[in-house]
């Protein structure tokens, strides 16, 4: 099975309180986003949003250009089908991380809990470039993986967990570190995962 059709079951399968991904409220993101001092018609892309309740907030925030990527067809479906016509005007990409090509330009590209999955040197690379190539200058890059401390699996697959040293030390030199924060993130099931999250600036020099 590959990596498209083992998300496309997770979404058909199972509801929101049954991954234990799910948020009602994405404080820790919703916070570095707003630090970031960008105005509301700032350009973010959600990698791997797909029923996160990241991009329901940031509509009602006032931010209107607004970016869903998913692997995940049936994800970005449940997500359009809850949003409704708040929705209309977000731009839902079904894509590959590791094969995204952009042609727009973004300020912010938020991740939570894609990154993770990514194993191979190969794999972290293509994310790496795919990120420089979509990131405008002076934009800023926000990541939340498991950290040291969390889960070594999750949804049936190995993940890579990470510091707040090995982030920088993969993303460095072209970005630079603005802030970490560590989330015990706990689960609609009763478990808790330790997550990592930074929030970077894009080096322009490089």
């Amino acid at each position: 099975m590959d990596h498209k059709e083992h998300w496309e079951i997770i979404y058909t399968e199972k509801q929101p309180n049954q991954v234990s991904w799910t948020q009602e409220t994405p404080s820790i993101s919703l916070q570095m986003i707003q630090s970031t001092n960008l105005p509301t018609s700032a350009k973010i892309i959600d990698v791997g949003g797909g029923e996160s309740n990241l991009v329901d907030h940031l509509l009602l925030l006032g931010y209107n250009h607004l970016s869903v990527l998913d692997i995940s067809q049936n994800a970005l479906n449940r997500c359009k089908l809850r949003l409704g016509e708040s929705g209309k005007n977000i731009e839902w990409i079904v894509s590959d991380i590791t094969l995204f090509q952009s042609e727009i330009k973004y300020d912010i590209w938020h991740d939570r809990a894609v990154f993770h999955f990514l194993t191979e040197p190969d794999t972290i690379s293509k994310y790496k470039s795919n990120l420089i190539n979509a990131l405008n200058d002076n934009g800023q890059f926000i990541i939340g993986t498991f950290s040291d401390l969390g889960p070594k699996k999750c949804s049936g697959l190995e993940i890579k967990q990470y510091t707040e040293k090995t982030l920088t030390d993969t993303f460095s030199p072209e970005f630079s570190p603005i802030e970490f924060q560590r989330e015990d993130h706990h689960t609609p099931f009763g478990t808790v995962q330790n997550f990592v999250f930074g929030r970077f600036q894009k080096n322009n020099s490089v």
